[in-house]
């Protein structure tokens, strides 16, 4: 089969084409605009390969989108083109409404069309996979699970957005009838991340023995998911789900954010050592908390793994350890961020509270 991809650029894009490149005899189109979190870089084997095409666009244009479609005649739609930052949806709303929802509906609008003109047996086979996040569902008390029949409750501007989308995705389904499946993922990390996620800066600050800052008292509590899991995982989805169903995909890894931070520098004083820094525990410092921080996200995946045999390989030990050497293995990509913070914003970037 041959896959369209938005967002393929992206950490978790990334992570899935060099997952179906490499392991899968699927051909990628992957469709990304490169906005500031993309990283051609994360795909440089994978470009390599013959069922490989990059096209730059935005997902927000659909003449682009139908041109690509109709060029490319992909089997397939692999939704993940989106803003997915917390802090900057509360910060700057704008590019999540447009990119988020607005490119959502531009894409299923060339997706109806071209899927519309397709002869069988191709359009038996054509679906639409919408990638969308546990945050749409709110927040959790201490206790509980999302499952795939939680109600929508987002709280932030992004989990508003990526819910708006999802509602589009169902509704092009239930109005039009084009076949689209829907995931929902706890907190992904790994390679490649860009670091204003918490995992990559709190390992990145802790190298330059920089503060590390968390919200309120560091007590929200996340399902950590190792993003080469994910990339598995959306390829059993893609292929096995059933039209107009929804899959949870997370690993039972619920950590508080300060515990994690604490296990990051532990780990980091375990592979890095550095005299001149000492623990780098003693880093952490507490800042005022985040607008409508949601306390708890936590992942029921039993229906993907039950109907699509899909498992973690993964902890959150074992993910850790290989991601931190692989920054540790890459100090180019680390003093790349670290130089951008500096230019951009030399007394705030490395200083702000950790967004997870």
């Amino acid at each position: 089969m041959k896959i369209l991809i938005t967002g393929g650029a992206g950490f978790i894009g990334s992570a899935l084409i060099r997952h179906l490149i490499a392991e899968t005899e699927h051909a990628v189109v992957n469709i990304d605009s490169l906005t500031y979190a993309a990283n051609l870089g994360a795909l440089e084997d994978a470009s390599q390969s013959p069922r490989y095409i990059f096209e730059r666009a935005d997902v927000r244009d659909r003449h682009a989108l139908a041109n690509a479609l109709a060029v490319h005649q992909p089997d397939g739609i692999i939704h993940l083109a989106a803003e997915s930052h917390v802090d900057r949806s509360i910060a700057c709303p704008d590019e999540f409404i447009t990119t988020n929802i607005v490119g959502t509906f531009e894409l299923l609008e060339a997706a109806r069309a071209y899927y519309e003109r397709l002869e069988y047996p191709r359009r038996n086979v054509f679906r639409f996979l919408n990638v969308s996040t546990d945050e749409v569902y709110g927040s959790l008390r201490d206790q509980g699970l999302f499952t795939e029949n939680s109600a929508y409750a987002p709280n932030s501007p992004y989990a508003a957005s990526k819910a708006s989308a999802d509602h589009l995705v169902r509704a092009w389904h239930r109005t039009y009838g084009l076949p689209v499946v829907i995931s929902h993922s706890s907190n992904n990390y790994g390679p490649w991340q860009f670091p204003e996620k918490l995992i990559p800066r709190t390992a990145i600050n802790a190298l330059h023995g920089k503060p590390i800052t968390l919200y309120g008292r560091g007590n929200n509590v996340r399902d950590w998911l190792y993003v080469e899991d994910h990339a598995r995982a959306l390829v059993r989805v893609f292929e096995h789900g059933k039209t107009g169903e929804r899959y949870n995909i997370g690993a039972h890894e619920e950590w508080t954010n300060l515990n994690l931070v604490r296990r990051v520098c532990g780990m980091l004083d375990e592979l890095a050592p550095a005299p001149g820094i000492g623990a780098r525990e003693r880093l952490i410092e507490f800042v005022p908390d985040r607008k409508g921080h949601d306390h708890r996200y936590a992942i029921n995946a039993t229906k993907t793994q039950n109907e699509l045999a899909w498992r973690p390989n993964e902890t959150l030990e074992s993910g850790l350890r290989r991601t931190l050497r692989w920054m540790l293995d890459n100090p180019a990509w680390i003093d790349a961020h670290v130089a951008h913070d500096e230019q951009n914003a030399p007394a705030s970037n490395l200083r702000r509270p950790q967004g997870e």
